[in-house]
């Protein structure tokens, strides 16, 4: 059976503008990026609750509020925003300890609800988070979703201390230049890893102290090459491919007491691992797959003092939004692609 084409799952149409409900907002989107989250449900993947069709596309949108609910705080109006892409409940324990990433009902914009590949969206007043100085709408939306997710993993991971060294696979995409930035501006020596056949040049200019590159189906020397750099191994290893190989190569790169962090799993992916090395070493590996809201504070934060500048590889109107997914789905760029509304 022939595999659907995007152009057969993705269009541009005419819809109503949503209205915002009692405790939303009604953002006018100017740009919105373009996540590899999305193609995976359109090729099938599950994302927790299953995404009704049709779907708006356009997980972290980034506008100006329009208009707002009658029970929102306050007069937002005019206020200039950036998306939050996970909504938590806001009612579990994870939320009342300001764990939202970790909530169990949490819903992803985009997926379960309306995005922002659009002229309007409508979403809980709480997720739209104030976009600090003047940070232009493209580099919001292509921060709000990734930046705040490398944060996380890395404090996840317990933090970076000065000259702690770092490993990050899948440095060229958007999540992975995001990890590279924040770790290497955070004080950490990154080792940033990526494909043989992928773009690297830039990464020394987004703070890598070294390349290394692998097979697209051998990661086995990675370990070793990081070796070559960090003889100890690394206190912190971050992967956003979500490849069973890079992950476990990354534990096998680990130093005593190190932290091995994805945020990402391909289908069929599995890990090769020794547990006698997870105890003895006393390594910990961790699974992170959004943000608290600190963390895109804290986020959008460090893009607004330069700390971190998000690539934009590509950026497409949104009347072409089927190349901009084409795009996204090749490893040939580094960074985000990023549609224009306004």
């Amino acid at each position: 059976m022939r595999a659907a084409r995007l152009s057969d799952r993705l269009r541009v149409e005419e819809i109503d503008s949503p209205v915002p409900g009692p405790d939303e907002v009604l953002v006018e989107v100017h740009a919105v990026g373009v996540n590899q989250l999305e193609r995976a449900v359109m090729n099938g993947a599950r994302l927790g609750a299953p995404a009704l069709l049709p779907r708006t596309v356009g997980i972290d949108p980034a506008g100006v509020i329009v208009a707002q609910g009658a029970a929102v705080a306050g007069d937002h109006v005019g206020e200039r925003v950036a998306i939050k892409p996970n909504v938590p409940c806001g009612d579990c324990g994870f939320c009342a300890d300001g764990a939202e990433a970790d909530c169990r009902r949490q819903q992803v914009v985009g997926v379960h609800r309306d995005g922002g590949a659009a002229e309007y969206v409508a979403v809980p007043a709480r997720v739209a988070i104030p976009i600090p100085g003047q940070v232009p709408f493209t580099v919001a939306a292509a921060a709000v979703h990734s930046v705040p997710i490398a944060l996380h993993m890395i404090r996840r991971a317990g933090g970076i201390r000065p000259g702690d060294t770092v490993l990050v696979t899948g440095a060229t995409g958007a999540l992975g230049c995001a990890a590279l930035q924040v770790a290497a501006g955070l004080g950490g020596k990154v080792l940033a890893g990526a494909l043989e056949d992928e773009p690297v040049d830039g990464l020394p200019g987004l703070g890598a102290a070294a390349v290394l590159t692998y097979g697209r189906d051998d990661a086995d020397g990675l370990a070793e090459q990081v070796r070559g750099h960090a003889p100890d191994g690394v206190a912190i290893a971050i992967d956003a491919t979500g490849s069973g190989p890079l992950i476990s190569a990354g534990v096998r790169s680990l130093a005593w007491a190190g932290h091995a962090v994805f945020a990402a799993a391909l289908p069929g992916a599995r890990l090769d691992l020794d547990p006698r090395e997870l105890y003895t070493r006393r390594l910990t590996l961790h699974g992170s797959a959004a943000a608290d809201y600190a963390d895109v504070r804290d986020g959008l934060a460090l893009v607004a003092d330069g700390t971190v500048t998000p690539p934009v590889a590509a950026e497409f109107p949104l009347a072409e939004v089927v190349d901009a997914y084409a795009m996204a789905g090749r490893r040939d760029h580094v960074g985000k692609v990023v549609l224009h509304v306004r």
